[in-house]
Parts: structure tokens; sequence; C-alpha cells
């Protein structure tokens, strides 16, 4: 591939329904420093393209589970990254994807939650079996486009509906329900809602977790997840996966605009429905006692968006929610069935495979479902700062494996594979407290402790990130280190190494040419304008 598909996909890969929803949703609640995680990523994706992918690319790898394995040897790594990713999908996609689409049905239609969760869950199973994976591909590419082209039209709209940006200013500010709590102030706008960089103690995103601890997470999206990255290693060489990172990280620019901000104005148009704190008042208006902010993005796209282009929108957010369950339960099963069942039964046959990974999708549909009442409980509801919390009490020991084994060449298999275990205990811990305990509603005492109500998500990020790196280093250096000889390509220091084992010998015969024997010959790092053949 060349670099401006690359660019548009690896936008496109992360521009869904559960986006649309979640950062709206915390522009309305807190204003425009949601903006700062898209932002974040624009300097991520240029890591991605100088930093990581020539390591992978001179790795000769095609997976990230294939990278560690390589990198570290043994198979422990790699069934840990298989558990962790399902746990991830369950957590962060199934069940945030289900319950944004079904809150676009709920608002559009009015239909409860619940019933709207299950018809959204049978369409998609009907939709998966009469069109397979070939309709899941045809239509991905056309959502993206109608629902970005959407999404601009909406904010001009929304915009000339508020006055534009000096309105805004003045609108959201004034934005308070008419049914408040008493003796509080959970119904006023934040007083830096217009501010990026906010307070390091007292602000909703500190602005060193906006800064540090959310790079950690970022890398591990961006840099790290197999997803991503294999768009980048999709390139026809080098310089292109880097054209492919500049063009990604100028299009995560735009989000703040067409999605955050349309948040904001949500709430300055409709302060009592999407700025509600009464619980009464929120249940009324959206059935979730916490906070009615999710429905900012939906509120603004039924109200403002011209007839035609409004069902256009709605259907194509919930036919671009339907594909991406079907490519997340389609990996799911194959993350369960080849790299976990198949360990626990050795001989089992194909058959059973197909049938236990069947079972295993009905299994991820219900836990997703049952899940949805926590989604909306976590984090005052807001389902963007979720999926972030969750995200940083799971990926911060990933993102440390990933950068100590590519600048580290001390680091081995038992520091690695143990850095990530303890890692993982650490995060579920802090991850379990959080749900367990959650977050008083307006005007309740926060009796939490202050592990939990002092330590921001993004500041936890940081600390796990650190105690990851100190046990993998640690361990490493107390045990047998692998050979210089043995690491190959797989490094930052040694990815330019002539490694002979790479080059496979090839008989020239009458049926071979020249190009036969070059394509044996893995992916060498070129700088832009040197040939492409080396011999």
């Amino acid at each position: 591939m060349t670099w401006w598909p690359i660019g548009a996909s690896l936008m496109s890969s992360n521009v869904g329904s559960s986006l649309f929803v979640g950062m709206a949703a915390s522009g309305a609640a807190g204003g425009l420093a949601v903006g700062g995680f898209e932002w974040n990523a624009s300097w991520v994706l240029v890591a991605l393209g100088w930093i990581f992918v020539p390591v992978y690319i001179a790795s000769g790898v095609v997976t990230m589970p294939e990278y560690l394995e390589k990198r570290f040897g043994g198979h422990r790594i790699r069934i840990y990254i298989s558990v962790l990713s399902l746990l991830l999908y369950i957590f962060t996609k199934i069940s945030t994807d289900i319950y944004s689409g079904a809150l676009f049905i709920q608002v559009s239609l009015g239909w409860n939650i619940y019933l709207s969760t299950v018809i959204l869950l049978i369409v998609t199973a009907i939709y998966t079996v009469a069109g397979g994976l070939t309709a899941v591909i045809y239509t991905d590419t056309l959502q993206t486009v109608i629902m970005v082209v959407g999404a601009f039209v909406l904010m001009f709209i929304s915009f000339n509906e508020i006055g534009w940006y000096p309105g805004l200013e003045e609108k959201y500010m004034e934005a308070i329900p008419k049914i408040i709590v008493p003796n509080t102030t959970c119904h006023l706008p934040r007083s830096d809602s217009f501010h990026m960089f906010r307070d390091p103690l007292t602000g909703d995103l500190p602005w060193p977790g906006l800064i540090f601890g959310l790079t950690i997470l970022s890398t591990w999206v961006w840099c790290t997840d197999q997803i991503i990255v294999q768009r980048s290693l999709s390139a026809k060489n080098l310089s292109h996966a880097k054209g492919g990172s500049v063009v990604g990280g100028y299009l995560k620019i735009l989000p703040m605009f067409f999605v955050a901000l349309p948040g904001m104005i949500s709430r300055a148009l409709y302060p009592d429905e999407v700025g509600c704190v009464h619980p009464d008042e929120c249940r009324k208006y959206c059935d979730n006692d916490m906070s009615c902010s999710n429905v900012a993005y939906p509120k603004l796209v039924i109200r403002l968006m011209p007839v035609g282009l409004k069902g256009l929108m709605i259907a194509v957010i919930v036919a671009a929610l339907m594909s991406s369950l079907t490519s997340i339960f389609n990996s799911a099963s194959t993350l369960f069935t080849l790299d976990i069942w198949i360990r626990i039964r050795k001989n089992a046959k194909e058959q059973e495979l197909m049938i236990v990974s069947r079972v295993f999708i009905v299994i991820l549909m219900v836990i997703s479902i049952l899940w949805i009442p926590v989604i909306q409980a976590a984090k005052n509801g807001l389902l963007f700062e979720y999926v972030q919390s969750v995200t940083s009490y799971l990926s911060p020991p990933v993102t440390a494996i990933f950068v100590l084994g590519i600048f580290i060449k001390r680091v081995n298999e038992p520091g690695a594979f143990w850095g990530l275990l303890f890692g993982l205990v650490v995060g579920l811990i802090r991850m379990i407290m959080d749900f367990v305990l959650r977050a008083p509603n307006c005007g309740e005492v926060d009796t939490r402790p202050s592990v939990l109500k002092d330590v921001h998500y993004l500041y936890f990020a940081i600390l796990l990130f650190g105690f990851t790196s100190i046990v993998c280093i640690v361990i490493s250096l107390c045990t047998k280190a692998i050979p210089d000889n043995e690491l190959g390509r797989m490094t930052w220091w040694t990815r330019k190494r002539v490694d002979p084992t790479l080059y496979q010998k090839a008989e020239i015969n009458g049926s071979e040419n020249i190009a036969t024997i070059l394509s044996t010959i893995p992916p060498i790092e070129k700088e832009p304008g040197e040939r492409d053949f080396f011999l």
C-alpha cells in the first residue's frame, strides 16, 4: 500500500460509534480537554513510523504476538497477550460498542436500552450470517466516509445554531439545568472547560497525566496493537509507512472539531436533557441515574440534522457498529480457539474448534450485555472516560514490555513474562476496586479510599508502567541474558545487522528468475531514493 490509504486507514480504524458517543459526552460534561486524547495520538503515530515499524520490518514479523515470541522466545507471553486481548475486547470494545449503538436507537426511536441491545444483536447476527466477511469489508470504507462527512455537516449546522465559537463560549458556561441538587456545584460547567491543560491535582484531566500517562496508553493503541500496526506493515516500503503515519497524525487533529466541540454545543443547546444532575431527571431523559452526557451526540443528530441526512447518519453509525462487532467477534473467537483452547485440548478436531468458537461468541455477547450496567455507573456514566480508565489499568504493562524489548537488549523472557504478570495483577486490583467502589452521585460524600479518589487513572498508568519496567529489568538482570547472536534484528540497536539466517538459498533453474530469488530476501530498511534491489 502507498502512504495515503495507510493514513486514511489508521484514522478510519479508530472512528466508530463509541468514539462519537463517548468523546462528545466527555466534551459535554467537562469541556474541550478530552480532545487531547486525539491530539496526543498525532505525535505517537510519528513514533510508530520512525521507531516501531522499522524494528518490526527488520524482524520480519507479521503480528505483534509473533514479535514478542521471536524477541523473547517461549509461548507464555503469546498466551498472555491473547488473554489480555480478550479481556480488553469484552471491557472496552464489545460492551461499549453495543451500548453506544443501543443508545443511538434509544434516542432516535425512544426504545428501552436493553430492548435496543437485543434487537441490535439479532440484526448483527443476521447481517453476519447472510453477508459474511465480504459484506463487512466492502461496507467499512463507505460507512467511514459517510460518517465523517455527516459529522462535518453536523458540526457546521451546530456551530451555526450556537453562534459559532464566541456563542459556544458564552452559552456553554450558562448551560445550567433547571432542576439541580441543592447545596452542590455539580450542575455548573467547569471553570476550566475551555482549557486544554488543567490543574495537576484538582483537574478532571490533569496535564501531567494528559501528556505522560496518555502517551503510555496511546503507545499501546497505535504502536503495539495488531489492528493498527498491520496497516503500517502493509506499506510498500518504509518511506510509505512513515508517510502514512504523518497523514494519520494530521487526521487525528479533526475529531476535536467534529466530535468534542459538538458535544459541548449539545449541552449548551439542551442543558436540561444533556446536563441533568438530579437522578430523577436523568432517569427520565436517558434511563441513567448518573448522567445523560452520553446522549449529547445522538441528541444533536436527531434535533439538528435534515430529515434525509438524519436517517443516513443513524443507519451508518449502527451499520458501522455492526461491522466492528462482527470483526471483533471473529478476532476474539480465533484468539480463544487457536491460542487457548487448542493448548487445553491438543487433539481437538476442526469441527470441535468450530463449535467452541461459536459458543464462545455467545458467551462473549452475554458477558458484554451483563456488563452494560457497570458501564452506565462507571466514571459518572461517561463512556469515553470508562474506556480510557480500563485501558490504563490493563495496557501499561504491555507498552512497557514492547518499549523495553525494543530498546534494552538485556531484557529476557523471564523478566518480560513476570513483569507482565505482576503488572496485570496490580491493574486488575485497581480495576475491580474502581468498579466495586463506584464514584458518588452528585451531592453524595466520597468515601472511597485515597488510592481511588486521589490517584487519577492517567497517573496510575504512569505508576503501573514504571512498576512493570522495574520488575522486568530486575528479574532480567537476575536471570540468564539472551545471547547477542540470537537477538537478530529485533531491537532498535540491531535492526540493521546483517543476519545470514534470514537469507534463504535459491537454486536457479529453468523456471526461476532473478525476481524469484530476490523475493526470498526480507525487507531491508532503505532511505528515500535508494533502489529496491540489493545484490
